[in-house]
């Protein structure tokens, strides 16, 4: 045989193909970006008013601070309104709560009858409360002394200070010494109705069915 014919074919090596997933460029991880997460809104509005929640409600005096009465009576001082202390189970002190009048006059004696008036003010730096102001028997030197207080407040930072430690049956009215010593009142612009209404709004006996009414007169709380 010639050496041709016995000569073996030479192999040849052709390269694998790739498949499609080993074409494909492998993803390099996103690089971190800070600013994603940065915050875009803009900052609350200086000087937007807080809407205000149920107030405390106490007497001028009872704030033992100097105070200052809203100096618009018409809108910020209510109209005489009536009240009633309601003990509370589980409570040391009476509730204050407001009643219908003709329910009060009808179910209750005349002394627990409570009347008086509702004027928006504030502590020192805008810590507002509604001061309870005399409206009746303001012949009565406490009465009488609480109601020039409020009066005053009106315009001064006020205190008053019971005398009854002296054996004097009123209170000794004081102003700040220096009438520029606290920034004047922000006064919200909600409506004092607005603000009694928040402030009472479990604390209202408009019914005779009212558990607060049936605890004062003694007779079985009706299940809710």
């Amino acid at each position: 045989m010639s050496d041709e014919a016995t000569k073996k074919p030479e192999l040849t090596l052709v390269p694998e193909e790739k498949g499609e997933e080993a074409t494909t460029p492998i993803a390099k991880p996103e690089a971190f970006d800070l600013n994603k997460f940065k915050s875009k809104q803009k900052p609350t509005i200086a000087d937007v008013e807080t809407l205000q929640m149920a107030l405390p409600v106490h007497s001028l005096a009872d704030a033992k601070d100097f105070v200052r009465l809203h100096p618009n009576e018409e809108k910020y001082w209510s109209d005489e309104l009536c009240f009633v202390n309601v003990p509370i189970k589980g409570q040391k002190h009476h509730t204050l709560h407001l009643i219908d009048e003709e329910l009060a006059m009808r179910f209750l004696p005349s002394a627990r009858i409570i009347r008086m008036r509702l004027a928006l003010a504030t502590k020192p730096y805008d810590v507002f409360f509604l001061c309870q102001v005399p409206s009746r028997n303001l012949e009565n030197p406490w009465n009488k002394s609480n109601l020039r207080a409020c009066e005053q407040a009106k315009t001064k930072w006020t205190m008053a200070t019971s005398r009854k430690a002296e054996g004097v049956e009123d209170y000794k009215i004081d102003s700040a010494r220096n009438p520029k010593a606290f920034p004047d009142p922000k006064w919200p612009t909600q409506l004092l109705e607005e603000l009694i209404g928040v402030t009472y709004a479990s604390l209202t006996i408009v019914n005779e069915n009212d558990p607060g009414l049936l605890r004062l007169i003694g007779e079985v709380q009706k299940p809710l």
